[in-house]
């Protein structure tokens, strides 16, 4: 999905794929199986050998299914920083390479649907190498190690990472948020619970926010147009009846939502 929603925002990119799956595991099993490592680490070898890592502007993680796989993704992460040329952060644009890290690993009110070695993997490898971390609610506090009971824990929780972070899946006054947090800066996006909410949301997020601040829009803006976009795929598959995120049929979406939405300061 991640990939489809920079597609469409004129971003080329190269996926390695962690597993192969007849459908999103989520809806039951899904067929298919792991990638191993040594095959990840193999398609890592040949975009190096075409020169396109030192060509990379962004690195988007998900799903790991394997603790080697997180090793083999951190040292792709270090080799794309030693070979691409970097680039300044600003109020408009992120860091050149930007890593950004979705530490995929649970949610409430399951838990974790990893197992600890791989959460504990993305903790230890990945977010030391993280520019942006884009949890939901459910893994900042697994992350943190924290008791998240209210905005304020979440926002403390959020600060601890000392990085910059993007939370999906707040509570707040019985609406569900989106919270970004940089240093002293930090903002909300609220709306309401949709009545089903196909799987995938959170890497359609994470990757719509991602587009809009590589495009240019400031984190402010970034947020508050992804969330929008998210919820206006959301309600377009509940009126469609999709179990899943209408992105082919409707990726006009995504620019131009069927809502819009402001961003609360923190």
């Amino acid at each position: 999905m991640s990939g489809l929603v920079l597609n469409a925002s004129g971003i080329a990119t190269m996926l390695v794929p962690t597993v192969l799956y007849g459908r999103q595991p989520g809806l039951g099993d899904p067929g298919g199986a792991a990638v191993g490592h040594e095959i990840i680490q193999s398609m890592v070898d040949g975009i190096e050998a075409h020169g396109a890592l030192d060509r990379t502007d962004l690195v988007l993680t998900g799903y790991f299914a394997s603790a080697a796989q997180v090793f083999a993704a951190a040292a792709a992460v270090d080799r794309v920083r030693k070979g691409a040329p970097a680039g300044e952060a600003t109020q408009s644009n992120p860091p050149r390479p930007w890593i950004v890290i979705d530490p995929v690993m649970g949610d409430a009110p399951g838990g974790l649907y990893v197992g600890p070695d791989v959460a504990n993997a993305i903790r230890d490898h990945l977010l030391p190498r993280a520019d942006l971390v884009a949890p939901n609610a459910f893994e900042l506090g697994h992350l943190t190690g924290r008791a998240l009971t209210d905005l304020a824990s979440m926002l403390r929780a959020a600060r601890a990472l000392e990085r910059p972070v993007l939370v999906s899946s707040l509570p707040r006054h019985g609406l569900i948020g989106v919270m970004y947090v940089e240093g002293d800066e930090a903002w909300i996006v609220t709306h309401e619970r949709c009545e089903q909410s196909p799987k995938g949301t959170g890497d359609v997020l994470t990757a719509a926010f991602v587009a809009a601040r590589l495009g240019g829009a400031d984190a402010r803006s970034a947020l508050e147009t992804s969330v929008a976009a998210t919820v206006s795929l959301v309600m377009r598959a509940n009126e469609r009846g999709c179990a899943e995120l209408p992105l082919a049929a409707d990726a006009g979406l995504l620019h131009e939502p069927l809502i819009s939405l402001a961003a609360e300061a923190l």
